[in-house]
This record gives C-alpha cells, sequence and structure tokens, in this order.
C-alpha cells in the first residue's frame, strides 16, 4: 500500500525533526549543511562568543543582496498586507522562460533546502534507500532517513570528486533516488558536465536524478552547463537552484526545482501555506535581471579566493580543486582547537569528519576578510 502523510502528519514530523536539532545541536547540524563532526560538537558546547570579524561557515555572499534588490524589496512593501500568491505565480512564470520550460515545470520554495526536505520525504516514504557522494550537502538524505529510508554513501575520489562510476555500480534494487552535487559542497570541486550528463541520461532510466546546481553560477559562464536540457526530454531528473549564494538572498530565502510535472507535483506535495514572502519574491525578480552583480560577485570571490589557495599552496596543504565560494582541505591541528582559536580571533569556519580525518571548509569573504583569515590562520596553526 502507498505511503501517504496528510497535512497534519506532515507538520509533526517537520517538527519533531527540527526540535531534535534544537535539542542537540541548536539547528546547527542542519543549517551547517553537514553531518556535526566530533570537533564542532565539542566546539558548541564549551566555547564562549567573541566578536565575530568575519563569518566563513556558511558559504554566504558577502557582497549581497545588490542594489536593485534591495530597492525591488523597498518597492514591495505595500504590497506585504496581502499573501504573495499572485506573485509567486509571476516569479514562476520568469523562471520557466528563463529555464526553457513551462510553469508546470517549476517549483519554488523558501531556499532550495527547504525544497530539499520536501523531496526527503516524498521519496522517503518510499522506503528503500537513497544514494549520494560523500561528503556532500545531506540535507535530502536527513529527510529521508527520518522516515526510515537508508543512506547509501559512495565516498569522492581522490581529487575529491564525485566518482560516478563507482556510484552507477552501487544502485540497488531499493534505490529510490540518487543525488549529486556539481560543484559539489563541501569539497567545491567540479566534474565535467559531459560526464555527469551521460550519467544522468543512463541513471535516470532506473532511478531519479536530483541534481543540486546551488553554485553552477560561480562558473564562469561558458563553463555553466547544466542539467536542465534533461528535463526538457522529459527524463527522471530534478534540477535545484538557489538565489541564495551567488544573489546573496540567504537570509531572505528563495530556491526552485526544474523538473517534469508529475516530479513537481509530488515533491509539492509536501510543501505547506505560501513559501516565500513578497519581499523575497519582489528580490529574485529583481536578481534575474541583474547580471552586472553577479559578474561582480564571481570576480571579487575569485581573487578573494586565491589569497587562501595561495597561501594553502605556500604552506604545501592539498585542497580540493575548487571551483566556488568556499575551500576544502585537511585539517592540519586537531579541528576543535582550530575552531577555538579561530573563533577567538574572530573567524567562523567548519570542520568535517571524512576518511577518519578532520578537514576545513572555509567559505570565501571579501578580500580584507581572507587577507585577516590568512594571518590568524597561520598563527594558529604554527
Amino acid at each position: 500500500m502507498k505511503n501517504q502523510l496528510n497535512r497534519r502528519d506532515w507538520l509533526k514530523s517537520t517538527f519533531t525533526l527540527t526540535t531534535g536539532f534544537a535539542m542537540t545541536s541548536t539547528l546547527a547540524s542542519e543549517l551547517m549543511a553537514s553531518p556535526m563532526s566530533k570537533a564542532e560538537e565539542l566546539f558548541i558546547q564549551d566555547h564562549t562568543k567573541f566578536p565575530v570579524l568575519a563569518k566563513l561557515n556558511f558559504n554566504e555572499n558577502p557582497y549581497g543582496p545588490s542594489d536593485k534588490a534591495k530597492q525591488a524589496i523597498l518597492e514591495s512593501l505595500p504590497q506585504s498586507n496581502r499573501y504573495a500568491v499572485q506573485e509567486l505565480d509571476e516569479l514562476k512564470v520568469l523562471l520557466a522562460k528563463k529555464e526553457g520550460v513551462t510553469p508546470d515545470h517549476i517549483h519554488i520554495g523558501a531556499g532550495s533546502g527547504d525544497i530539499l526536505c520536501q523531496t526527503g520525504v516524498a521519496f522517503g516514504l518510499e522506503g528503500g534507500s537513497v544514494m549520494s557522494a560523500f561528503p556532500t550537502f545531506p540535507l535530502l538524505m536527513n529527510f529521508a532517513e527520518l522516515f526510515k529510508t537508508t543512506w547509501h554513501k559512495v565516498n569522492l575520489n581522490n581529487q575529491l570528486e564525485h566518482d560516478y562510476e563507482a556510484m552507477a555500480l552501487a544502485i540497488k534494487n531499493d534505490t529510490r533516488l540518487i543525488f549529486i552535487c556539481n560543484p559539489n559542497n563541501p569539497s567545491g570541486t567540479l566534474v565535467d558536465p559531459y560526464k555527469v550528463r551521460t550519467f544522468c541520461e543512463e541513471v535516470s532510466k532506473r532511478v531519479p536524478v536530483y541534481a543540486d546546481e546551488a553554485y553552477l553560477e560561480f562558473l564562469e559562464p561558458a563553463q555553466q552547463i547544466s542539467m536542465v536540457d534533461l528535463v526538457k526530454k522529459n527524463m527522471n531528473v530534478i534540477v535545484s537552484r538557489t538565489f541564495s549564494k551567488i544573489h546573496g538572498l540567504a537570509g531572505l530565502r528563495v530556491g526552485y526545482i526544474i523538473a517534469k510535472p508529475e516530479i513537481i507535483n509530488r515533491i509539492a506535495n509536501y510543501q505547506h501555506d505560501i513559501p516565500v514572502s513578497t519581499g523575497s519574491i519582489a528580490a529574485a525578480k529583481a536578481c534575474l535581471q541583474d547580471e552586472d552583480f553577479i559578474k561582480l560577485t564571481r570576480t571579487k570571490n575569485r581573487a578573494a579566493r586565491s589569497i587562501l589557495t595561495n597561501y594553502l599552496e605556500q604552506k604545501g596543504i592539498s585542497y580540493g580543486k575548487t571551483y566556488t565560494n568556499f575551500v576544502f582541505f585537511p585539517a592540519p591541528k586537531a579541528g576543535n582547537m582550530i575552531l577555538i582559536k579561530m573563533e577567538e580571533k574572530g573567524y567562523l569556519m567548519r570542520i568535517w569528519d571524512y576518511q577518519d580525518r578532520e578537514w576545513c571548509r572555509v567559505s570565501i569573504g571579501t578580500l580584507e576578510e581572507m587577507k585577516g583569515f590568512v594571518k590568524a590562520f597561520d598563527e594558529v596553526i604554527g
């Protein structure tokens, strides 16, 4: 018999998950987009707060929202007494035009994380298993596990990239969904999109593939090869996008997916009420027309990122070849010590557990923030 959740059950399950996080780690594990490392668990329990100079732990855009987005928010305020039903439909039409699909192929949520949760429920209710590379953005799989689905993980290769050959071989009879992320979070690495496309084309004949493209726009335009074309061919591929990263709207929460209508309807069934505010929709609309800000962010991010990667090369510390606004590298000292000492100096960052060792993930801030980070980090590990 097919599993179904009614609205009350869905709200209850959501409350259970979020309060569980709140009791154990004040929601940090979910918000920081990874299973919390042992170092971070100790850090949250024992640390003393210091003034923050740079938040380099959430992969946020330090330059946004853009002026156009801010102006659009201000202009939307007089309509804020009304539910954003029409505005949401208008944004859906604009996104459909951008992606070359119909509005029925678009589903909008409160950030891409919102839709990842809905997808985790929609596929997790089937039981069986979901699969992804590891480490990667885990939210979909976390929600699927809540509904007794097993999460099968396939380690990244030696270059910290998705191993698509190994993933194809790891598909099981009970695999319900495969999650991929290109460029990947936390490693920042990019796999040849034509290789990814071949994987999606073949695998989606057997199992739906969820392709997270949250960081695609940090690539130069010629490199931004999406899997949306596969959706247009009516394949079982779901493509995820967000306004939280390059557009700088992380606090306003707007994301969307592109998929064939029957998949959209299946996932949207687990969304409750109107997910995005009038101001957020106005900002997202403005961002779609703001290529100058995207280019500015990309340029500044590349320059600031080089401060960190140059430092790591000088120190002989390897790192994932990153195309994003973060860098992933082995922790040269104990992770908990790094977190504590760096916070004392005003810098927040991440520590991940992977293959029995600790890894640093550092988001890219402004040029001055990265100069300060490198100086502080060198003092801490020296």
